[in-house]
């Protein structure tokens, strides 16, 4: 048997968790493997819309375990507020729900050093951080010393440890901020408040909590048939992404079996999730941006404002040149085009072949980040179609200018396009 993954393969927001809700059906377990409460992920199940940041799209399938495993960072109270309202949806999870004992556990501390970096001066530009403090809980986790996982919580010593840190960390936290001003925000952390606080949720937690490592590799032995998500899109990777306006875990397909703990000639199958068009959220370069009224038109029709944040999404056309690096990179089997119905109504649509940098023609990413902010984008123009597509069901019956601007995509990132959404809902799925 072998594991699906699915991997978004631009910056983040490719509609990810309808294709796994999508695949879900297919599967036995459902494994989220990197990232935090900063990834905000949108499924349509049953006619009603349901916001997830922890929890795995699969979730609403009682007969599928869905796994939180090591790669991902968790806050326990955001976690718990997702599973109220889940609940107080009609949602059961009590038995399909596995949170690693491995994985890293977010505190205030984290938060606060989140606020206070962001704003550190360090850098012209805010690297986007959502403010959740994943990405100084990853910090911590390769620290080491001032690090705490779930498992941590039910140890005798969790209290004394957090107290230690507690003194470090009101230490070294006024030393983050850049002037007086920011540094008067300083609180210092309670951590009696924090430790009375963790253990109760600690304690609402511990069904959940477990063993994930050999629970996935039992689940190999047994043949089980596997999903991985993942979480932010592949240009945000830590390592191969636009460093630094990236996020803090590996969320390419080189992050899967860091994160899962699986191995990786169990993994046959990987589809990169992609629009039919290219968003971002936050600073970074973005070299097929459009700060005009395309770009706004792009960004009103695909509602492309944060599922967590609410931020309005920086909208372009799509930047092939990204894709094939990414799809590469990830190991991409197949590509999944999203929200395909946004562009209806457009004469002319633009697909991003290649830069200009320096006047020098180029075709791939430069690995630093400046020298990606100065690149133009090359643009081949294909006729667009004016159809309203929301309702199509079959691939044959798209217009033929959609079906070529697919084929278009195939051939330049050099991956078959084997699912086409042109709608939230499931039924509004194209399956070739």
């Amino acid at each position: 048997m072998s594991a699906t993954c699915v991997i978004g393969l631009q910056w983040g927001d490719e509609a990810k968790g309808k294709i796994v809700d999508l695949l879900t059906a297919q599967n036995d377990i459902v494994v989220r493997y990197q990232g935090g409460a900063n990834a905000g992920h949108t499924v349509v199940f049953g006619g009603a819309k349901y916001k997830l940041s922890l929890i795995p799209s699969g979730v609403f399938r009682p007969e599928v375990k869905s796994v939180i495993a090591s790669g991902v960072v968790v806050d326990p109270e955001a976690l718990l507020s997702e599973i109220d309202r889940l609940r107080g949806a009609g949602v059961e999870i009590e038995r399909n729900l596995l949170i690693s004992d491995r994985a890293h556990v977010i505190f205030p501390w984290h938060k606060e050093e989140d606020r206070l970096m962001n704003d550190s001066g360090v850098r012209n530009e805010a690297i986007g951080t959502t403010m959740r403090g994943i990405g100084p809980c990853y910090r911590d986790k390769v620290g080491r010393s001032t690090a705490i996982r779930m498992g941590d919580l039910y140890r005798s010593d969790f209290g004394e440890k957090v107290r230690k840190i507690c003194a470090l960390k009101n230490s070294s936290l006024p030393g983050m901020a850049r002037n007086a001003e920011v540094r008067a925000t300083v609180q210092p952390l309670d951590a009696d408040k924090i430790v009375a606080d963790y253990t109760s949720y600690a304690a609402r937690l511990k069904p959940f909590v477990g063993d994930v490592v050999n629970y996935l590799l039992d689940a190999v032995d047994a043949n089980k048939k596997m999903l991985l998500e993942g979480a932010q899109g592949a240009m945000l990777d830590v390592d191969y992404g636009t460093f630094p306006y990236v996020t803090s875990s590996n969320s390419s397909g080189v992050g899967v079996i860091a994160g899962s703990g699986l191995p990786a000639t169990f993994i046959k199958r990987v589809v990169g999730i992609v629009k039919a068009y290219t968003t971002r959220v936050g600073g970074g370069p973005f070299p097929t941006e459009l700060n005009n009224e395309i770009g706004q038109r792009i960004r009103d029709r695909g509602n492309e404002y944060g599922t967590v944040t609410k931020r309005p999404r920086r909208c372009g056309w799509f930047d092939a040149v990204a894709v094939r690096y990414t799809s590469r990179l990830s190991g991409a089997t197949e590509l999944s085009v999203m929200l395909l119905d946004v562009l209806s109504g457009f004469d002319e649509v633009n697909v991003c072949v290649a830069y200009e940098l320096d006047g020098k023609r180029i075709d791939y990413v430069p690995s630093d980040v400046d020298e990606l902010a100065r690149v133009a984008p090359i643009y081949e123009t294909l006729p667009g179609w004016r159809e309203e597509i929301d309702g199509v069901t079959s691939y044959d019956a798209l217009p033929t200018n959609a079906k070529n601007y697919l084929a278009r995509l195939e051939q330049i990132v050099g991956k078959p396009v084997s699912i086409v959404s042109v709608g939230p809902s499931r039924e509004q799925t194209i399956i070739r």
